[in-house]
């Protein structure tokens, strides 16, 4: 961690919502003037989509330690690397994974599924913020959540999580749902053994719990809306959170537990508001002058 150089890293699965809560971030650093370092966790997969196709045609008996949630099959050594300096520094080497949504990208010549070259962090950034599956990891020989100064977990119930991963993929990518089954199923092992423990160690997590029926999630459905949803939020230091204000401001919400704050899912964007920004501020108001 740093006073100087702040890291917020935002974690969750394929699917699992960290892109809505991420532009919940990026209205806040508009709006405070802050000028933020973003870094997406998919740019540390160690192959591209082709390299990884091809080795799983040429090595099906390594499709488990191939899956992205695994150790094996991503740089987390230069993303631990990259938290470090920046801490320290202020700096730090990065690079861009190319998605199908990426438009400019694609239009300038990179194809999807393949990465930018290795570059400097922007100059004189007030913060790093992490997207990505191992912004929490620690395992043996790496312990990234140690960097992170504000740790933030996206883990809607897992039902909801896999109709929002079909979902996606299928309407996004081109994915069938056989395959998109398989690729969960295959995930399987390194979801229980390096996602879900990442949740443990979060500041913050929201999980969304659906109100209508999801019991097959391999059904083809609609996603079930935030007017159909609750949002499960969880504190690591209920004591460092203003309970009473919530309540106050938030019309309908209640505590489940002494640390837990349930909140109806059409009111997310204000409950993230109200508790991330005050995080955020709190951060910047640490850093020392340079």
């Amino acid at each position: 961690m740093s006073r100087e150089y702040p890291i917020i890293a935002l974690t969750g699965s394929s699917g699992a919502g960290t892109t809505t809560v991420k532009r919940t971030f990026e209205r806040m650093f508009a709006r405070e003037a802050v000028h933020a370092a973003f870094v997406d966790g998919d740019a540390f997969h160690r192959y591209t989509r082709q390299e990884l196709a091809q080795l799983l045609v040429d090595e099906p008996d390594r499709k488990d330690e191939l899956s992205h949630f695994a150790v094996e099959a991503n740089l987390l050594d230069r993303l631990e690397a990259l938290f470090r300096e920046y801490g320290q520094t202020g700096n730090g080497s990065y690079r861009h994974y190319i998605h199908a949504e990426d438009k400019q990208m694609i239009e300038a010549g990179y194809q999807v599924g393949t990465f930018t070259e290795w570059q400097s962090l922007p100059c004189g950034t007030d913060l790093l913020f992490y997207e990505g599956l191992h912004g929490g990891l620690v395992t043996a020989e790496l312990d990234i959540a140690r960097h992170v100064d504000l740790l933030v977990g996206v883990a809607p119930t897992m039902n909801l999580e896999w109709i929002q991963k079909i979902d996606r993929d299928m309407r996004h990518r081109g994915y069938s749902q056989e395959a998109v089954i398989d690729t969960i199923l295959g995930r399987m092992d390194d979801y229980v053994r390096y996602i879900q423990p990442q949740f443990s160690r979060t500041h913050i997590n929201f999980q969304r719990v659906p109100t209508v029926d999801t019991s097959n999630p391999f059904e083809v459905q609609d996603i079930p809306t935030d007017a159909e949803s609750f949002v499960v939020i969880r504190f690591r230091d209920p004591a460092t959170v203003d309970f009473p204000y919530l309540l106050a401001m938030i019309q309908d919400a209640f505590m489940s537990r002494p640390h837990t704050l349930v909140v109806p899912g059409s009111r997310l964007s204000l409950a993230m508001e109200l508790i991330l920004g005050p995080l955020v501020r709190h951060l910047l108001a640490q850093r020392r002058f340079r």
